[in-house]
């Protein structure tokens, strides 16, 4: 087979997801609050995690599933807050992937030159302040949210 024809995708480097980590750091502490974050690959697979002294103990579980949800549909994982609510058309979405989707602002996928290379996902504070923080983080380091 002519290796022109295989797919050359990137995943998120270790080097960018503790550029992304530290980044998600400082705006936590800008606000003042004390956040878990952690990077994933294409594939949802942990690249590297972060958890500050004395964040909430369950928010990095949270965290790790926010980034994997952003990475398994290449969207923010507010985009279902409205929608997956009881009766909502995307209800149940929760249930999805073993219960790993979450539909809680704080977890954004990672594009670079459009391709989608990771998920970044962040908890431990209201879900707005996570997702600021998230994508204030990716801002910083010219990656984008979106395709």
């Amino acid at each position: 087979m002519d290796s022109s024809a295989l797919p050359t995708n990137v995943d998120v480097t270790e080097d960018v997801a503790l550029r992304l980590l530290e980044g998600v750091a400082a705006a936590a502490r800008s606000r003042g609050v004390r956040l878990a974050a952690c990077v994933v690959d294409r594939g949802g697979n942990l690249v590297a995690a972060r958890r500050a002294d004395g964040a909430q103990w369950g928010g990095m579980g949270l965290a790790v599933d926010k980034a994997f949800t952003a990475a398994a549909f290449g969207a923010p994982t507010a985009r279902w807050a409205d929608t997956s609510v009881p009766g909502g058309p995307d209800w149940g979405l929760g249930g999805a992937l073993a219960g790993r989707v979450v539909a809680i602002a704080g977890g954004v996928p990672l594009y670079a030159d459009g391709e989608l290379i990771g998920g970044l996902g962040v908890s431990g504070a209201p879900s707005s302040v996570d997702d600021a923080c998230a994508r204030e983080s990716v801002q910083a380091l010219g990656l984008g949210v979106e395709p």
